[in-house]
């Protein structure tokens, strides 16, 4: 990033929809697959796990009591998409044997009585899942086995999620809430998405919130392993990204770090439920179902 100051070098690394030509034929796809399992699968969709804006959940549970627990988080900048537009993920792991949550969260930049920050959304995931790790068990989830997994923005929640002092949050919460993650296309540094002309409006970030947000600028996680990967076709800064988290926790806590082959931003979130992709084994194993 150093010698690279012109604000268009950060619109260009970091507009994936400008990267992506085909980004709305992906987006359309993903709606309209979603909406085909909303409508087919057993699921419990729009569950309160607090009362703030954009605090609810799906969750699609597993046929077998004592599953493993995937929560995906969506992407989206933190200011776009819904959980309703990830569903067609779910499918593939309830199948497998897992129980399926997914949670939304309020947009930034939210309105100026209700400012929503990306700090605001990190504590709204905190909540998210302790009300999982509460609740999961009356959808056959077993709340000692929970992976976050996330894209884009989703995989920068999930990272820090991994690095959350859980305990602080809540007396009753065990330290190992979160058992392992897996990000995809994950932020880890936020002072360059501060300096990206197209998202500076509606984030708003601070150089203070971004020390704050930042996982790759805080301790690595006590336990838990993070699965970082990216589209081999993505952007330069995100191929950076995704590299950074292994140098910045270390090959023990990040000792996943791949680059796949042939996927750009949107595609490789495609890679997720398909069976038998590098992406898929990798939640797989994660979740103790491979």
């Amino acid at each position: 990033m150093a010698g690279k100051p012109d604000p268009k070098w950060f619109d260009d690394m970091y507009n994936n929809r400008a990267l992506v030509p085909e980004h709305a034929g992906h987006l359309t796809d993903w709606a309209n697959s979603s909406a085909s399992v909303r409508r087919q699968e057993s699921r419990r969709l729009d569950l309160k796990y607090g009362q703030a804006l954009g605090e609810t959940l799906d969750i699609f549970p597993s046929a077998k009591g004592h599953a493993p627990v995937l929560v995906f988080i969506h992407g989206g900048y933190w200011r776009g998409l819904d959980k309703a537009e990830h569903s067609f993920l779910a499918p593939a792991f309830t199948r497998a044997g897992a129980c399926v949550v997914e949670p939304n969260y309020a947009l930034c930049p939210g309105t100026p009585a209700q400012p929503v920050t990306i700090a605001d959304i990190t504590l709204q995931m905190v909540k998210a899942l302790a009300w999982t790790w509460r609740n999961v068990a009356l959808y056959g989830g077993d709340p000692s086995r929970i992976t976050v997994a996330g894209h884009s923005a989703g995989g920068h929640l999930a990272a820090m999620l991994l690095a959350c002092a859980w305990k602080a949050y809540a007396s009753d919460l065990p330290a190992k809430l979160v058992r392992n993650a897996l990000s995809i296309s994950g932020l880890y540094e936020l002072e360059s998405i501060r300096r990206t002309p197209f998202l500076q409006g509606s984030l708003r970030l601070t150089p203070a919130q971004v020390r704050k947000v930042s996982p790759a600028w805080l301790p690595r996680p006590k336990w838990g392993v993070l699965t970082s990967v990216a589209g081999g076709n993505e952007s330069a800064e995100f191929l950076r990204q995704n590299q950074l988290i292994q140098t910045a926790w270390g090959k023990k806590c990040v000792p996943v770090c791949e680059a796949l082959p042939g996927l750009n931003h949107f595609s490789v979130l495609e890679a997720l439920p398909r069976p038998g992709s590098r992406l898929n084994t990798l939640a797989l194993d994660l979740l103790g179902l491979g």
